[in-house]
């Protein structure tokens, strides 16, 4: 009975109508309440979405949520109490110090990938670049688990571009190209108004101009349908339903999702009128509309001409400036999806591909550094918590080493979404969400 209620809650107004109509809540207690735990237990990660904040290049967990005060390591940043006692973050962030009791910092990540490309692939995929198999990103194998209603918009959206390292590693891989990220790029007007836009998406005009678009669509279809009947392989339906979903979604009212303009003014102050914070403000529209997976690329800020979380050089200076933004537009996403009722079923994931080290090098820089460094979740988690611990210094790992399968199980479990799923690769071999040896760190999960 108990686990029956549990699944209630993850049951839409729309199952509740359909299990209606055939008669199922017209039963009683014992009769309905079994088949409705059995529905939702079809559908797992309904109502779930993931929003990714992407820190690309790799940022410093001491400089971030793993501080050393008292220690040569920590540098010039200073450690500050959070909202949940004995907890303390960088004086960086401010606003997310205050809403510690919904995010869980993972202290002890430790990951063996010290180069840029290796590593993004590794923490983006679950597995390492090897061998000939094309593993997809997160963002494509999880959006395709996650249930929801037949839609327009895409299932994956990514804003601020790929992985400067490796564009391999944000794409969908064996999956194909039904679960390939929409890109959104950022456009600057007049100099300060943060916009976004979808390359190639704009609603067909009206006149003669749409009567001959549709003309040619239908034209295109006819060719398609027979040489579909003659050549029905998976590549040809494949990219023939992504250019039909791409004309959907140019002509559908569920578009205006990418409309920051229909925001007020001081919902968009709060995010940060920044590329970062904008880009958060549009991933709350897009979970909203039911988009399942969303990316947010912190790589710049607005006045540093590309320089990202990569910090060989000036380290303190850039990790301040990319903090900014981050602690606003995190912190405000937060509070944005609590007061809309989603922040209990959005999970929202902060990670890069490795740290920084804890020693200082000679041009006041941080290095790679894969052995220990942090990771933070929240949103549909358990917050209020660190788990792990590194060593005085940070140099090592000193209680919990958690690595990447680990990390991405819990992602998994945090949806309601079983690791242990399978695809069929490219190489027609069965993989796993997550690595069979993964284990999922139970104290974050609700």
């Amino acid at each position: 009975m108990k686990r029956a209620m549990e699944r209630i809650g993850e049951i839409s107004r729309r199952d509740w109508l359909r299990l209606s109509a055939i008669g199922t809540l017209g039963s009683s207690m014992s009769g309905w309440l079994p088949l409705l735990a059995e529905e939702a237990a079809r559908m797992p990660g309904a109502n779930r979405a993931c929003i990714l904040l992407w820190m690309d290049g790799g940022p410093s967990q001491i400089d971030t949520f793993d501080p050393k005060p008292g220690h040569a390591n920590a540098g010039p940043v200073k450690a500050i109490s959070t909202s949940v006692p004995g907890i303390q973050i960088s004086e960086y962030l401010p606003r997310l110090a205050t809403m510690m009791d919904h995010l869980a910092l993972i202290r002890s990540m430790s990951t063996k990938e010290g180069d840029h490309g290796r590593a993004s692939y590794l923490l983006r995929t679950g597995y390492s670049p090897e061998g000939g198999i094309r593993y997809p990103t997160l963002g494509s194998f999880l959006s395709k688990e996650l249930v929801r209603e037949e839609h327009d918009l895409p299932d994956y959206v990514t804003i601020g571009g790929r992985p400067f390292a490796n564009p391999a590693a944000a794409g969908s891989g064996f999956l194909g190209p039904r679960y390939a990220p929409l890109e959104v790029s950022e456009q600057q007007r007049n100099g300060e108004q943060v916009e976004f836009q979808v390359p190639n998406l704009h609603p067909m005009k009206t006149g003669a101009f749409r009567t001959d678009m549709q003309e040619r669509l239908n034209l295109l279809r006819e060719f398609e349908k027979g040489f579909g009947n003659d050549h029905p392989d998976p590549l040809f339906l494949s990219r023939q339903s992504s250019y039909e979903r791409a004309v959907r979604l140019m002509n559908s009212p569920a578009a205006k999702a990418f409309q920051l303009n229909e925001e007020p003014d001081k919902v968009r102050d709060a995010y940060g009128r920044n590329r970062f914070g904008q880009a958060c403000l549009l991933a709350r529209r897009l979970v909203e509309q039911s988009v399942p997976f969303v990316e947010v690329i912190l790589n710049r800020t607005d006045n540093q001409n590309g320089r990202n979380w990569d910090t060989h050089q000036d380290n303190f200076a850039t990790v301040k400036s990319l903090c900014g933004p981050l602690d606003q537009g995190w912190s405000a996403l937060m509070n944005d999806l609590k007061e809309r009722g989603r922040l209990d079923s959005t999970l929202i994931v902060w990670m890069g591909e490795f740290g920084r080290t804890p020693g200082i090098n000679s041009t006041g820089g941080r290095d790679h550094f894969p052995t220990a460094w942090s990771t933070v979740l929240s949103g549909a988690i358990q917050g209020g918590q660190a788990i792990g611990k590194t060593s005085g210094s940070g140099a090592s790992v000193a209680d919990r080493p958690i690595n990447h399968a680990d990390f991405i199980a819990t992602i998994c479990k945090a949806l309601k979404l079983d690791p242990m799923r399978q695809n069929l690769s490219n190489a027609d071999r069965p993989i796993r969400l997550a690595d069979p040896d993964a284990k999922p760190i139970p104290e974050v999960l609700l």
